[in-house]
């Protein structure tokens, strides 16, 4: 009795767990699920547990919401100045519509969905390359390259065509991961970019020898102007000392020989200005003022 009895609540707890996969189902936190009766699209649900019913009448479509990350191929498009150029870019994209992302990809298949980004980008990135020439990719200045503007013309490109398809992927983030040069133009690319460069180099030269020129100048004309100075401070003196001399002059020609006696006094003193030792003869002016002094007589 006892055995049937364990039999029987074994039975039915197997019937209830049957019951519950075979009515329900549960959504994870980072999913979106999607269910569809008869083949048609009749509701999304958030994560919890929900009922439903048993294939063939309804199926359930699961589906993550997180960001998922993709990287095109290598794709070789033509510069707007008709150079080969290689490029790869990587985007993270994600679902935002599952029941429309369900009915745009067959059973929702993500690797379908990334088929069709590899082909929205190709196309996107062809017609954004062909819009620059190659010194917007690869330039010696770095202010003149455009990758931020490059990047968001593919993505604007792509997320344009998202839209008027309406196939339920939103468009996150994208951005250049590589750029490549085909053999033939490498040595092109290499000569183009050492010839910008020299120009850079020419022009900070220009610069430079500009800004010496200027410095020169400026030192030639305060010196110029230092020098006016003092040549007119100069002829002022000059000036004030023959205004001078001319006041004493009348004096002078009245008496010529005050005037030779003060001037040898002048030329008496300017020798004796510092203590010195002299040894002269009294007859050479103005030391012949010392004749008839007694020999012993000090010198003041």
């Amino acid at each position: 009795m006892k055995r049937n009895l364990i039999t029987i609540i074994t039975a039915a707890v197997l019937v209830v767990i049957f019951a519950l996969l075979l009515f329900t189902f549960q959504v994870r936190q980072s999913e979106v699920a999607v269910v569809t009766t008869f083949g048609k699209t009749t509701g999304a649900y958030q994560p919890g547990l929900h009922f439903r019913w048993p294939w063939p009448v309804q199926q359930v479509y699961k589906f993550d919401e997180r960001i998922q990350n993709f990287e095109d191929k290598f794709s070789e498009n033509l510069t707007a100045d008709n150079i080969n150029l290689i490029t790869s870019v990587y985007v993270g994209w994600r679902i935002s519509d599952a029941p429309q992302f369900l009915n745009s990809f067959r059973d929702g298949s993500i690797p379908a969905a990334e088929s069709q980004l590899q082909s929205m980008l190709t196309s996107a990135k062809s017609a954004a390359v062909g819009r620059h020439p190659l010194s917007d990719f690869v330039n010696a200045d770095p202010k003149q390259l455009k990758f931020d503007q490059i990047q968001n013309e593919i993505e604007q490109a792509v997320q344009d065509e998202l839209q008027t398809n309406n196939y339920g992927i939103q468009l996150e983030f994208l951005g250049i991961k590589k750029l490549g040069l085909p053999e033939s133009v490498t040595e092109a690319v290499f000569a183009r970019m050492k010839s910008e460069r020299n120009i850079l180099i020419s022009r900070a030269q220009n610069e430079g020898q500009a800004e010496a020129i200027k410095i020169k100048a400026n030192a030639d004309r305060q010196a110029n102007e230092t020098l006016a100075d003092a040549q007119a401070q100069a002829t002022r003196i000059e000036g004030e000392g023959v205004a001078e001399a001319a006041k004493t002059l009348p004096t002078f020609q009245e008496n010529p020989d005050l005037a030779v006696f003060l001037l040898r006094i002048k030329a008496l003193h300017q020798s004796l200005n510092q203590k010195a030792t002299l040894i002269f003869d009294q007859r050479t002016p103005p030391f012949d003022l010392f004749q008839g002094l007694p020999t012993n007589a000090p010198v003041k």
